[in-house]
């Protein structure tokens, strides 16, 4: 049976994009795992998507499994460079030096 969003689901993903730490960075399908849906990282990125109407949340410490920048996110790069994380060129996180290690 499929699942449905709701707002249990949202905050619970929201709680733990809260917890990612500054200068660090998780990506959609880390996030889906420590949830408990191993196979959902792209409904992480749909609700990251609408995080704006529940709050501020450092959504922008979210990447791809590659380190990739949201697309179309030009912010999300100063954001994170603000913070510290390391890039290994234009458009990916060095995820072995920035990842979250949760």
């Amino acid at each position: 049976m499929k699942k449905i969003i709701n707002e249990e689901l949202i905050y619970e993903i929201l709680s733990v994009v809260e917890e990612i730490p500054r200068g660090k960075v998780a990506t959609y399908g880390q996030i889906a795992r420590l949830i408990g849906r191993d196979k959902n990282a792209r409904l992480v990125g749909k609700v990251l998507s609408r995080a704006e109407f529940y709050g501020k949340y450092p959504c922008h410490r979210v990447v791809n499994y590659a380190g990739r920048l949201a697309p179309g996110w030009k912010e999300q790069r100063f954001l994170l460079l603000d913070e510290g994380v390391f890039f290994k060129n234009e458009n990916h996180v060095d995820m072995k030096k920035s990842q979250w290690d949760c």
